[in-house]
């Protein structure tokens, strides 16, 4: 394999001003701001603000009212929720419907692909269990709402404090596999449509958004602080692939990882069940952290953002899943942003390849 070609490791394929991630240092940059400075402090809408900013010339001062607005337009596709795409997993059934939305490059469609994740995930989810769908209340913020739709009732301040962190914190990631997914097809001048469920069919991977789901699992398998160490040395000797940590770009931490651990503590104050499952998820992270360094000392494998996503999307009553769902309803904003900086400067994207197989016979 050629240097730099597995994976495109180390090629760099854009210029942006959205973020940066700074894997030897374990610095992620939003617009100018650590993740840190803005975790727990923007809302939702201030953060997706920030990236939209320069990219729609009539992009308003407040997204709240815009974003509310298009929640309660996109519920009128939740009608087309029938036995068919309640059959599917919640990501594919909410991709079937955010498809059902006009294409475009404008403002106004860029605000519906915002608002249509999370209205089409609590509907599904819902769904799923039984319960009728539950229509927007565009009066709300992005992260209220969300949590109301999906329980039927207003969620406590501080668990909607606590999902706002996390969809801060996941709001944009550099060059992700969804997000250049995003690009490439934004090159092509499909519309943000195309480009937002080119990043959600990326995004459903295992090895990309669809990973939280299994630190579940494997909390589970555990059961108790005791089983750590020979669950995961048993899961390790089997070859399979732990997850929760370790990252593809961070070789020291990840920083969205110690944002949402803070989130996670500070709604176990108020709870009355969170602080033992956090307890006991800090025992198995530290069991994993210390058998991961003995076995692969040439390694830096952390802690990543799956494992306190996990937890926290499990706190606020996600069915796991649905998790990558949630994922979709942060990320959506980043992919868009993407899409319309390689809208506004960029070239159809259209790399080489070198070919490696049999060559064609000469004639005698």
């Amino acid at each position: 394999m050629i240097d730099g070609i597995d994976g495109l490791e180390n090629i760099v394929a854009a210029e942006t001003v959205l973020s940066e991630v700074d894997g030897q240092a374990g610095r992620l940059v939003i617009r100018g701001h650590a993740v840190e400075e803005l975790a727990g402090r923007a809302t939702y809408e201030e953060a997706a603000r920030l990236l939209l900013e320069g990219f729609f010339d009539d992009l308003p001062a407040d997204l709240q009212p815009a974003i509310g607005a298009a929640r309660a337009e996109v519920f009128a596709h939740v009608a087309a929720l029938d036995d068919t795409l309640a059959a599917l997993t919640p990501m594919e059934a909410m991709r079937a419907l955010t498809a059902r939305l006009a294409d475009g490059d404008d403002l106004a469609t860029a605000i519906r692909l915002i608002a249509a994740p999370s209205v089409f995930t609590a509907a599904v989810v819902r769904r799923q269990a039984g319960e009728a769908p539950l229509a927007p209340d565009p009066a709300l913020s992005h992260a209220a709402d969300s949590l109301r739709m999906l329980r039927g009732a207003p969620a406590p301040a501080a668990e909607v404090k606590a999902f706002e962190t996390y969809l801060v914190t996941v709001i944009d990631h550099g060059l992700n596999a969804s997000t250049f997914t995003a690009r490439v097809i934004a090159s092509t001048r499909a519309g943000l449509t195309s480009a937002v469920l080119g990043g959600i069919s990326a995004l459903k991977g295992p090895l990309h958004g669809g990973a939280p789901g299994p630190v579940i699992e494997m909390l589970d398998g555990i059961g108790a602080p005791d089983n750590a160490r020979p669950w995961i040395e048993a899961a390790l000797d089997r070859g399979d692939r732990l997850m929760g940590f370790g990252h593809r770009v961070y070789k020291v931490r990840d920083p969205r990882a110690d944002a949402l651990k803070r989130a996670v503590r500070k709604l176990s104050d108020g709870s009355n069940e969170l602080p033992g499952r956090l307890a006991f998820a800090e025992a198995v992270e530290q069991a994993a952290l210390a058998i991961l360094k003995d076995r692969k000392p040439n390694r830096s494998l952390q802690t990543n953002v799956e494992f306190y996503t996990a937890l926290l999307l499990e706190a606020l009553a996600f069915p796991p899943s649905a998790f990558t769902c949630v994922f979709a309803i942060g990320r959506v904003t980043g992919w868009i942003a993407h899409a319309r900086e390689q809208i506004a400067g960029g070239r159809l994207i259209r790399p080489q390849s070198r070919y490696v197989g049999p060559r064609p016979k000469r004639a005698a």
